[in-house]
C-alpha cells in the first residue's frame, strides 16, 4: 500500500473514532443518570485540561524547567491568573497577560 494512502486512511480512522466517541456522549445524554460524585468531578476537567496545556508552555524553555523571576512567561502567567481571579473576565485576562508578556520580554532582552 502506498505510504500516502496509508496516512490518509489513518487520519480518516482517527476522525471516525473521535466522532463516534463524541456522538456516544450526545446519544446517551438524558438517558443515563450519572452519579453525583462523577458529575461533581467533571466540573474540574476544563481546569485540569487548561493547566495541562498551558503550564508546560509557561515553565519549560529550551527543554529545561525555568521558574526564575526573569521568566517572562511565568510573570505574565501570574499576572493573568491574578486578573482572572479579580475580574472573572476572559478578555481582560488575555489582554493583561499578553501586555505583561510583551513588556517583560522587551525589558529583559
Amino acid at each position: 500500500m502506498d505510504a500516502s494512502l496509508n496516512l490518509w486512511l489513518t487520519i480518516l480512522a482517527c476522525g471516525i473514532v473521535t466522532f463516534l466517541i463524541r456522538l456516544s456522549f450526545i446519544a446517551i445524554h438524558g438517558r443515563v443518570t450519572m452519579p453525583l460524585w462523577f458529575t461533581r468531578a467533571l466540573t474540574f476537567v476544563p481546569v485540569a485540561v487548561l493547566s495541562a496545556i498551558t503550564l508546560p508552555e509557561i515553565l519549560i524553555q529550551n527543554d529545561a524547567l525555568n521558574v526564575s523571576p526573569l521568566n517572562p512567561r511565568l510573570i505574565a502567567g501570574i499576572v493573568a491568573v491574578f486578573v482572572a481571579w479579580r475580574t472573572k473576565n476572559v478578555l481582560a485576562t488575555i489582554a493583561a497577560g499578553m501586555a505583561v508578556l510583551f513588556l517583560v520580554q522587551f525589558l529583559v532582552k
